[in-house]
């Protein structure tokens, strides 16, 4: 199934929600779109006008029928709108006021007025026509909007003109400024209507049901290009255009679009220069398909400046937010909390991370398929699909599972996010590049990790070794940005680890794991927990010598070692004075560490790989344990 026909069969599984005020951005009805409305005006079942008021920011959405040209209109010569719309296209006497049209209708003020009077007229007058549309049509008819707008004191005025720009303090600016967008005049404001008959239930126009299928049924019965659908293998009417705003209210991208009468892209393939003859898509696909993308991009999709990601159910149903880390993933009940314990966790982690996957298993069953789209724009009127997927329901939760299981490790995101988990691909970008990286570069990035998670693809194996080298840059890094680092760091290279089939790590410390790079790494993080020890009671908060040499020891360990070794000999004095069980208990690490090294493993000055980054935590870690009852002092380090 393609990605269109996906969106398509999913609005119409998902119908019953059209126009549903719970979700952040509805699904839209056919031919509507959204609009933030400044002023609402109310008229009675005859069309006279009863009063009007100026709405608040948080209640300024509205939904509105559009046309295919309305619904992306750009330019000097924007189209109108067919029931709500601005002043210069509503009210009869704008231009007597001093309104300005754009540009476009310069050669003739009266032209935007004039095309909505004869759009609505049009729509009134078709056996499509709704009683409040017509109480509209009548109110228009008499052009008096703008005047009666100032009568209400919505409109401030100056002589015989509306005032365009207010120069008082701010505080005592009219209702309306406060309402329109920053550098916007009040005859800017766009109009939505409510209409009051005795008995109706509804008298808000952008909440009634029954006049979106009026405008809906009259703008299909309208359509004249008749031709195959190419997705649903039918003669229908056609679209001309398609919509736009998919990733949000001001997007003018379009994934579909065609207007190639001058610009001869089709030169010698097409005779058709509006695209007809490339893909035939009918307006009621066209319509429900891009509705539906737009509604599931802001109620589960994730976006990245222009790039959006999102994957949904042909049912609707709930799915995991896969693109996140696992925090999101248990965004009801959060996973394991990463506290200091040398205890493995990873069988805890698994089991509850197994519960939540089967939670959604026996929500949304095994005959399921989930789709997957990732969107981007390189400019902003064009939209490519950058990835898209079919996937079996089970299978694609048993990849999430794959991806969170096996690239777990604990996370420090701060003090109110530390948990056992795997990060998410924009914190791998970060991780990987710094936080301030390119957005084409943080982009690219994600893209390159979805495949890990969709497909079980390896990770890149230059991330992996570019988050590493940053985890090493301790000392180019603040001390919390630097925590997090090495998390991440250390669950790419575990998931490393494990695509290639060498190791599975633990995340608690292997005191049997005798490699060079894991004893290495556990050396330099008691000598990094020593050296803290002994300054705790100090106030000195300068960084010790095992942070301040991570790189170089990273790169040439046996070397570097022999200097940190040395400069442990101050601190060692300190604790023997003030703590000497502490100072043993350190000893005796170093010592075991030393015993599991053979001469020709540490005289090797060779780089050393990441796996020492793990050593180094656990091992850190495991220093924060209590001694046994049978250990002659029960200092930890500080």
């Amino acid at each position: 199934m393609n990605w269109i026909e996906a969106l398509y069969r999913t609005y119409v599984n998902c119908e019953a929600r059209v126009g549903s005020e719970e979700d952040k951005e509805p699904l839209l009805p056919i031919a509507h779109t959204t609009q933030n409305a400044h002023i609402e005006v109310v008229l009675d079942g005859e069309g006279r006008f009863r009063r009007a008021s100026v709405l608040e920011k948080e209640a300024q959405r509205t939904v509105i029928p559009c046309t295919e040209g309305s619904g992306g209109r750009s330019g000097s010569k924007p189209v109108n709108h067919p029931l709500c719309d601005k002043l210069q296209y509503l009210a009869g006497d704008y231009l007597r006021y001093g309104g300005e049209v754009t540009s476009g209708f310069a050669a003739n003020p009266q032209e935007p007025h004039q095309g909505y009077l004869a759009d609505l007229d049009a729509w009134c007058q078709s056996p499509h026509g709704h009683p409040k549309a017509k109480a509209v049509l009548e109110y228009i008819k008499q052009g008096r909007l703008v005047e009666d707008l100032i009568t209400a004191g919505l409109l401030p005025v100056e002589g015989n003109g509306l005032v365009k720009e207010w120069k008082g303090a701010g505080n005592d600016a009219p209702a309306i400024f406060k309402a329109l967008p920053s550098g916007n005049a009040p005859e800017d404001a766009f109009i939505r209507w409510v209409v009051e008959v005795p008995g109706e239930a509804e008298s808000r126009l952008w909440l009634d049901r029954s006049v979106w299928q009026s405008w809906g049924g009259y703008y299909e019965s309208i359509q004249q290009d008749v031709g195959l659908c190419y997705v649903l293998a039918e003669q229908l009417p056609l679209a001309i255009q398609h919509p736009a705003k998919l990733r949000h209210a001001a997007d003018k991208a379009k994934l579909i679009s065609s207007n190639d009468s001058s610009g001869f892209t089709f030169r010698g393939r097409f005779t058709d220069p509006g695209g007809g003859q490339v893909c035939g898509v009918s307006f009621v696909v066209t319509q429900k398909a891009h509705n539906a993308l737009r509604w599931l991009i802001a109620r589960q999709g994730w976006r990245n400046g222009d790039q959006a990601i999102v994957a949904w159910a042909l049912s609707g149903e709930a799915i995991p937010n896969w693109v996140g880390n696992t925090l999101a993933l248990f965004d009801d009940e959060p996973p394991l909390i990463a506290e200091p314990t040398p205890v493995d966790t990873a069988q805890a982690y698994a089991l509850k991370l197994k519960a939540r996957i089967q939670g959604y298993r026996a929500h949304l069953g095994n005959a399921e398929n989930i789709f997957v789209i990732a969107l981007d724009s390189a400019t902003p009127g064009r939209m490519a699909i950058t990835c898209f997927r079919q996937i079996a329901s089970s299978e694609f939760l048993a990849r999430i599972e794959r991806w969170h299981e096996e690239c777990a490790w604990h996370q420090n995101f701060g003090k109110e996010a530390r948990f056992i988990g795997a990060p998410s691909p924009a914190d791998i970008a970060d991780c990987a590049y710094g936080s301030r990286l390119d957005e084409k570069l943080r982009k690219a990035t994600v893209l390159r990790l979805l495949p890990c998670i969709l497909d079980s693809a390896p990770v890149p194996h230059d991330l992996v070794k570019s988050c590493l080298r940053r985890a090493c840059a301790r000392q180019a890094m603040e001390p919390w940005e630097w925590e997090r680092t090495l998390g991440i760091a250390c669950a790419l290279y575990r998931k490393q680890q494990t695509d290639l089939n060498r190791h599975q790590h633990a995340m608690s410390l292997e005191r049997n794991r005798t490699t060079r790079s894991y004893l290495y790494g556990r050396l330099l993080a008691v000598a990094d927990q020593l050296e803290r020890a002994a300054l705790a009671d100090s106030e000195s908060k300068r960084e010790t010598n095992a942070a301040r040499f991570m790189q170089a020891f990273a790169d040439r360990p046996c070397q570097t070692w022999l200097v940190i070794a040395k400069s442990l000999n101050s601190y060692s004095a300190r604790l023997q004075a003030n703590k000497p069980g502490l100072l043993r208990r350190f000893e005796k690490e170093i010592e075991e560490i030393k015993e599991a090294f053979s001469a020709e493993l540490f005289c090797d000055n060779s780089p050393l790989e990441g796996e020492f980054l793990l050593a180094y935590y656990c091992q850190r870690t495991a220093l924060y344990q209590k001694p046994n009852p049978s250990e002659s002092t029960s200092e930890t380090p500080a």
